[in-house]
């Protein structure tokens, strides 16, 4: 071997070390980078000769600068990305549920509920004062105002998630614009893979990009051989050999919110159907713990509305009625009260109730029966024949009005009242009723009764002292219903609001534990993958004595060379 190959070799080492430490710059540089993955020089010996009987070494060589990664521990992350991001946005929404319900704190329906008895208990012993009848409307008028807040409350939060689901599907696709767009560039750096190096920084971004992307839905990757990624999510693609799907937003109504579900643009499958990730966590909080808090606060409320009025109607306040009209419109007279047809929310059942006409002048009171013929053998009662019947009870007047409402009219200078009714269908067809609406959606309290609050019945027709029938809705709330399975709507609130204490304290233990597991691997990506400034230091002091020495070579080599020339 000549001074001209050990100068080779010397120049060649000189370049290789500089590379060293240039990429051990890049490394530094960079520890503080989210998302950046430190990279490495690969050296292998360069290819010896042979000259006479030696076989001479030439140096070293730089066969590539690779990223130190796991792949198989970056797809273990993204996975846990989307079991943790899916659990916490729902133990995010089960805590703003617990915040609204305020359960033992100011402002609950229980309390609120409890204040209305209350008054109602103070009224039953005094039924003729004013005063007590003025504060028992208003409590209820309050009860009723709190049901509407809460449930405005929920849609609210649930229109507040729609939101967020567009913001997420919007970052999805940048993200996923983002990874396609750096595919053919790293596909073009690289060569496909002719140059045995990664394009460290576009790479990084890349998987910066991805982690996020399985953030927001469930992702997996397949790296190709030209170094472009191919991305999946459940059994259907993202990005396949550059053909990309977005996420798009289908809007629709669910109980009377506007909700947005998210499906694949071509495929047109629904992203939240795979499972995982923020999107799906969203998703399933808004429609299934905020959706479902609100079907079981309608059967709640909607139960109690129909129980309370159900009293309230077959009972008497300090005066009678000139005209009585149904609060609930009927879309057809000629349907039976208790079909869909109608179009009542409450369902009537076979009974009767009385009719009490008074003569304001005698006080001479005639009681009518009016029968509810519901049990499906011969003709069962219609809004028109309830008419009829009433209109043929003396001194009164039936009609239907153009709405579809059924009004009751006194003749001058009498008066109506109404009592046992058995069959639920004066509180169906809401007529002396204190509550109106169906569920928590519509709730109210009847303007007869709040602009008058004689008319709150709280007597059996036992005069102005009487106030029998104010201690029957005392207890309505602890009569069990076969509706609610047996439970009474007391029980029935109690069930609810543990049960959203319960599950959220079971999905905040889940996302506890699946974001330690998440931060198990996360810091074992940064032990392989991350930047060791202590290590790279050395590094830079490694390749810094080997660049002296091979400089010192080259040195070496200049004196023979000026010896040689000067023989």
């Amino acid at each position: 071997m000549g001074l001209m190959g050990a100068l080779a070799t010397a120049s060649r080492s000189l370049e290789v070390f500089t590379a060293g430490i240039s990429v051990a710059g890049q490394n530094i540089s960079n520890a503080n980078t989210p998302g950046y993955i430190r990279e490495e020089l690969l050296l292998d010996p360069a290819h010896p000769y042979q000259s006479g009987q030696l076989v001479v070494g030439t140096g070293v060589v730089a066969t590539g600068i690779v990223q130190q990664i796991d792949r198989f521990l970056e797809t273990r992350i993204h996975t846990a990305n989307s079991d943790f991001t899916a659990s916490a946005a729902k133990n995010a929404i089960y805590k703003q549920l617990e915040e609204e319900i305020r359960e033992l704190g100011d402002g609950d329906l229980s309390t609120g509920l409890n204040d209305f008895l209350a008054a109602i208990q103070n009224l039953s012993t005094q039924p003729e004062s004013l005063a007590f009848r003025q504060l028992a409307v208003g409590q209820g008028t309050q009860f009723a105002g709190q049901v509407a807040a809460l449930r405005s409350s929920i849609d609210e939060l649930r229109q507040t998630q729609t939101i967020k689901v567009d913001d997420l599907v919007a970052e999805a696709n940048e993200l996923i614009d983002k990874i396609a767009d750096l595919n053919p560039k790293i596909s073009k750096l690289e060569a496909s893979g002719l140059y045995n190096s990664d394009a460290g920084a576009l790479r990084s971004q890349r998987y910066t990009a991805m982690n996020r992307l399985s953030e927001i839905i469930p992702t997996r990757f397949v790296e190709r051989k030209d170094g472009a990624v191919d991305i999946f999510s459940g059994s259907d693609y993202v990005i396949l050999t550059g053909q990309v799907q977005h996420l798009e937003v289908k809007s629709s109504y669910d109980r009377g919110v506007q909700v947005g579900d998210v499906q694949l643009s071509i495929t047109q499958s629904p992203i939240a159907a795979s499972g995982g990730g923020e999107l799906a966590g969203v998703i399933e909080g808004r429609d299934t713990i905020l959706g479902g808090f609100v079907d079981d606060l309608d059967t709640y409320v909607s139960n109690m509305i129909f129980e309370f009025n159900k009293i309230h109607a077959s009972g008497q306040g300090l005066v009678g009625f000139t005209t009585a009209t149904s609060d609930v419109r009927i879309t057809d007279a000629t349907a039976a009260l208790n079909t869909a047809a109608s179009g009542l929310k409450f369902t009537p059942t076979h009974g009767s109730f009385q009719l009490q006409v008074t003569n304001t002048l005698s006080d001479a009171t005639v009681t009518t029966g009016i029968p509810i013929d519901l049990d499906g053998i011969g003709t069962d009662t219609t809004l028109n024949s309830l008419q009829a019947a009433l209109d043929a009870v003396a001194n009164v007047s039936a009609s239907i009005t153009t709405d579809g409402r059924l009004q009751i009219t006194a003749d001058s200078n009498f008066e109506i009242s109404f009592s046992d009714d058995t069959s639920g269908a004066l509180a169906a067809l809401g007529i002396n009723t204190f509550f109106t609406g169906s569920d928590s959606g519509d709730i109210g309290v009847n303007a007869v009764v709040q602009n008058d609050h004689r008319f709150f019945a709280v007597s059996n027709g036992g005069g102005p002292s009487d106030g029998s029938n104010a201690v029957e809705m005392l207890d309505f709330i602890n009569k069990p219903l076969a509706v609610l399975g047996s439970d009474n709507l007391d029980r029935f609130y109690d069930v609810i609001v543990n049960s959203v204490s319960q599950q959220s304290a079971s999905e905040e233990a889940i996302a506890e534990g699946l974001s330690a597991f998440r931060d198990s691997l996360n810091n074992q990506r940064a032990q392989y993958s991350g930047v060791s400034l202590d290590e790279e230091a050395v590094q830079v002091l490694e390749f810094q004595r080997s660049f002296q020495a091979a400089a010192r070579l080259v040195s070496t080599i200049d004196e023979l060379f000026t010896i040689l020339l000067t023989m």
